[in-house]
């Protein structure tokens, strides 16, 4: 005797008792027997038979086009090639399914969402060419069929880059928007920032201008002052875009008023430690007495021992200087070039507060830092 013609027997039982669809009284059996069509299966069984109103989804799956029609309304502006279905659907029906199994006994059989979800995805991908992927999707729908809406939410992706700073007087990183505190509202178009007058500014507008998305999370590779310039092979920097409308753009370099971005690409993610980075730094220094060209001899002893840096908590950090050189421009002022290594804290090293040594206590006289600007950054 064959499994269909065993199940036959139950699913006259269950007829006899129960108004189902054929989509939900397929689905009851189509694992047991290794077919892949609920519905097909649900029509054989009931030999034509025809539903009022089915017992367990009160006819939900006659009503599947108007959710497929939402999803496609959700990501007609996103660009992608793989996606997912999930569905929030009334606790009542997910009880009458739980009825119906639980009495008859049936065993190993797909919730009546996986079945929707099934459907949903199915027809998606007909009408569309898109890929059904469980694993690792672009874009992700959830379906609300109680509240008949839709919901997408698109995978981040991550660039990493460089830039030069040609300008003085533009801060690295953007205040946030004071309404949500960097979170995203209606006020910044769901950024974090209302505005775009910093590195972190003009970067974010250049990628929301070629992907789209909401928030641009930075990791910076060391940081500079709001007066200092970037030059060499530049900074270089992470950025994660949330929810970006495009995963693949055009990726040429840019040129602000200030701002040069380069070696723009999409990589897999940011770094999950932070990268170790050596920095070739300028500094001009003035003194409050005359300089002797003498003196500033005692800036090479800089290379033969760590600096010893001392934050707020008194915890202590060492930073290596690899090489040191010095010109006097004036009486009160010289120019220092050192390659050190990234988190030195230039302005505390120039007056010797929290650092040892430090600049002023090296020539013995009160030091000051005036500008400081990034030559080079090596990772």
């Amino acid at each position: 005797m064959s499994n269909y013609q065993q199940i036959i027997p139950i699913a006259n039982k269950i007829i006899k008792k129960y108004d189902l669809c054929d989509h939900c009284l397929g689905r009851l059996f189509s694992k047991q027997l290794h077919l892949s069509s609920n519905k097909l299966l649900g029509k054989k069984l009931k030999n034509n038979l025809t539903t009022e109103k089915c017992y367990i989804c009160k006819n939900l799956f006659e009503n599947l086009n108007h959710f497929l029609k939402l999803m496609i309304d959700a990501s007609s502006n996103y660009s992608f090639t793989s996606f997912s279905v999930g569905a929030m659907i009334k606790p009542s029906i997910v009880d009458r399914d739980d009825f119906i199994r639980s009495q008859f006994k049936l065993k190993g059989i797909d919730s009546i969402k996986t079945d929707i979800t099934k459907e949903l995805g199915r027809s998606y991908s007909r009408k569309t060419k898109k890929i059904i992927d469980h694993l690792d999707p672009e874009i992700t729908f959830t379906v609300n069929l109680k509240d008949e809406s839709c919901e997408l939410r698109s995978k981040a992706i991550t660039l990493s880059g460089r830039y030069n700073k040609t300008k003085r007087g533009l801060p690295q990183k953007q205040k946030p928007c004071e309404n949500c505190l960097g979170k995203g509202c209606r006020i910044c178009d769901f950024h974090g920032i209302a505005d775009f007058d910093s590195v972190e500014g003009v970067i974010s507008k250049l990628i929301f201008k070629k992907f789209g998305g909401t928030l641009a999370k930075f990791t910076w590779i060391g940081g500079e002052d709001q007066s200092s310039l970037v030059s060499g092979a530049g900074r270089p920097f992470f950025v994660k875009i949330q929810n970006p409308l495009r995963r693949k753009s055009k990726l040429s370099g840019i040129i602000s008023n200030s701002i040069k971005i380069h070696h723009l690409k999409l990589v897999h993610e940011s770094p999950k430690r932070s990268l170790k980075f050596n920095s070739t730094i300028r500094v001009k220094i003035s003194t409050t007495s005359e300089i002797d060209s003498k003196n500033l001899k005692k800036l090479k002893i800089l290379t033969s021992n760590p600096v010893v840096v001392y934050d707020k908590s008194g915890k202590r950090s060492e930073k290596k200087i690899f090489n040191v050189k010095y010109s006097k421009n004036s009486k009160n002022l010289f120019t220092l070039i050192i390659k050190a290594e990234g988190g030195l804290p230039i302005k505390r090293f120039v007056i010797g507060d929290d650092i040892t040594p430090g600049i002023s206590t090296l020539l013995d006289i009160p030091c000051v830092c005036e500008e400081f600007d990034f030559l080079d950054i090596e990772v």
